[in-house]
């Protein structure tokens, strides 16, 4: 079957997308220049697609009317028309731009990247950042604890701080499954079964009365909650677009921090007055209410099963309490993202987020990072053996003693999340002018486009983070040591040290975060369980080994030591700064390269089978 008909301008391909990589071929071929081809091509795709354009072409007299005034008749595709985009990452909200694109007098509006408005995905990032919080809260509740067990299990502090560092190790390794899982399969399914984990190795925890079982059964928790934080940057990602992404990205960090903070004030009030083991108990009682939440209000975000929240929801993936809004009748729903067949789960998947490791600038930017993390790790880590015996503590008052680090990282995270947003506007203004582009032009819908210098959006205030960083771990070695501090009073300035130490490296986690969620939109989750990965990996490490060295040298020499590390790496991030906008757009074009690759073998096997 044929159909022509008349073409009044160039047509957009973004009426609708093709719902899986099959179909890329006779999209591209339905965006020629000849409007006699993209009407056979419109009509060879899968009824799905051609019924909603057929549907289109029923009503243009209906809708020409409102979309068809003062578009542009350019065919120059290099410069968009004024309410075009640029890149492939609208901005979402009801709110949203709306392009005129037409076939023949067909029009039809750009699909907004998500229709949640922002009360909506305020709602989402609240529940998922409560997930989030089980992972640093998991861990930090057990410091003021490391005594009392030790004295229970009959073993020495150093020993019963292999838990901590057997927690770090699987929190680091764990997200790998979780991640690919979690971009395929789903969100929500994700959670529930991360919680599910998490739970039963509480309660395991709470009956446990042997080292070895205590060793194993964190290391089972650890599987249970570390997953919660690239999941839940997952759903953030599925939701926002780059512009708005740093406002919730820091305010996810900041509660899922709300562990960091009291976590061990907690920690030490369960461990006075009801013995270790009653903090498993909390621990599972509290995640029960987490999971709780996500069964009753959370859905399914994963654009490929979701679409930008057009697609009803079924199954596992519509939550309890749910309420379909349908589509504005004049909105586009981007339900081809959720028409392509579901991939499947091999045991390579679980290995494929490593392969982000090997693009330089991923490389870089995680390195320096988890350095970082391991010097904080072991700030962190080391407290309750450097503080209880000096200023002679009991379980409680060590816990107090962590409360600055925790409300550190609390403000380290949100005051980022507003830096990100202030960042990205001024180098979105310098982008625009530089190119002349105006205002009304959406830059990006899906993913920001290639020239885009998005490190620098991110990165560009890690110089004023990196400097206070170094100077306040190379002197809090000496802050706990000295002699004219030995008194409780004088207990302020480490602690002081200690807030700036955890506001500085809880800032670059963000930066980070948001960076790799950027680089790798797609697969947002996997990008965060990489990064959690060389995190927690190199941190475990410094863990297992800052009470030996402390004890070998001495705290004010070791933290010197720790701080000139990461003064002689900080060299990375000018690297990243210069050459990472050059690494990310080589990517994106040999990526583009082997997608050409593909189509090209697929279209000559296609071709070979009909020959015969």
């Amino acid at each position: 079957m044929e159909l022509a008909f008349e073409r009044e301008r160039p047509m957009s391909c973004d009426i609708t997308h093709p719902a899986s990589l099959e179909e890329d071929s006779a999209w591209n071929d339905m965006c020629k220049d000849t409007p006699l081809t993209r009407a056979r091509t419109l009509a060879g795709l899968p009824s799905l697609m051609r019924d909603r354009n057929l549907s289109a072409v029923n009503n243009t007299n209906r809708r020409h009317s409102q979309y068809s005034k003062g578009q542009s008749d350019s065919d120059d595709d290099n410069i968009p028309a004024a309410g075009g985009t640029v890149g492939d990452e609208e901005n979402s909200g009801q709110a949203s731009a709306r392009t005129a694109v037409g076939i023949g007098s067909i029009t039809r509006p750009e699909p907004p990247y998500h229709i949640f408005t922002t009360t909506k995905k305020w709602q989402l990032v609240y529940i998922v950042s409560l997930a989030g919080l089980f992972s640093p809260l998991s861990s930090n509740i057990y410091f003021p604890a490391l005594g009392a067990i030790a004295k229970e299990m009959k073993t020495d502090v150093p020993l019963v701080a292999l838990t901590v560092t057997i927690y770090m190790v699987v929190q680091g390794l764990a997200p790998s499954f979780w991640g690919p899982l979690s971009d395929t399969r789903g969100r929500r399914i994700t959670f529930i079964g991360t919680f599910a984990v998490f739970l039963l190795a509480n309660i395991g925890l709470a009956l446990s009365t042997t080292f070895p079982s205590l060793l194993m059964l964190r290391a089972v928790q650890a599987a249970g909650s570390a997953a919660t934080i690239s999941v839940g940057a997952g759903v953030i990602g599925d939701i926002t677009t780059a512009k708005e992404r740093g406002g919730f990205m820091g305010s996810f960090g900041g509660i899922r921090m709300l562990g960091q903070s009291i976590g061990p004030v907690i920690g030490g009030i369960i461990t006075e007055y009801f013995g270790f083991r009653a903090i498993f108990w909390f621990l599972a009682i509290l995640g029960s209410v987490a999971l709780l939440l996500v069964l009753l209000f959370l859905p399914e975000t994963l654009r490929r099963v979701a679409g930008n929240g057009t697609v009803r929801l079924k199954g596992i993936h519509r939550p309890l309490i749910y309420r379909f809004e349908a589509p504005h009748p004049d909105d586009v729903p981007d339900e081809a993202l959720a028409a392509g067949p579901v991939p499947t789960i091999a045991l390579s998947s679980v290995f494929s987020p490593l392969r982000f490791l090997f693009e330089k600038d991923v490389f870089v930017t995680l390195l320096f990072g988890a350095v970082i993390y391991t010097v904080w790790s072991m700030v962190t880590s080391s407290t309750t053996a450097l503080f209880q015996p000096r200023y002679n503590l009991s379980d409680l008052q060590v816990g107090l003693v962590f409360l600055p680090n925790g409300v550190g990282c609390i403000a380290g995270s949100c005051v980022t999340g507003k830096l990100l947003d202030r960042d990205y506007g001024i180098v979105e203004s310098q982008y625009r002018a530089a190119r002349n582009l105006p205002a009304d032009v959406t830059l990006g819908r899906k993913k920001l486009a290639a020239d885009f210098p998005v490190t620098r959006a991110r990165l560009r205030s890690s110089t004023y983070l990196i400097v206070p960083f170094v100077l306040a771990v190379g002197g809090y070695g000496f802050s706990i040591t000295t002699s004219l501090l030995a008194s409780r009073e004088g207990m302020a300035l480490p602690l002081v040290l200690q807030f700036v130490i955890a506001f500085c490296a809880t800032a670059i986690f963000t930066q980070n975060s948001a960076l790799m969620v950027d680089l790798f939109p797609g697969a947002s989750a996997s990008a965060t369980a990489v990064n959690n990965l060389i995190r927690c990996s190199i941190g475990a490490a410094g863990v297992g080994v800052v009470q030996f060295v402390i004890d070998g040298i001495g705290a004010n020499f070791a933290f010197l030591i720790f701080a000139g590390l990461s003064a002689a790496l900080s060299p990375l991030l000018w690297v990243e700064w210069v050459r990472g906008e050059d690494w990310r757009r080589e990517r994106i074009e040999r990526l583009e390269r082997e997608k050409a690759a593909k189509h090209a073998a697929e279209g000559s096997e296609s071709g070979s089978g009909e020959s015969l």
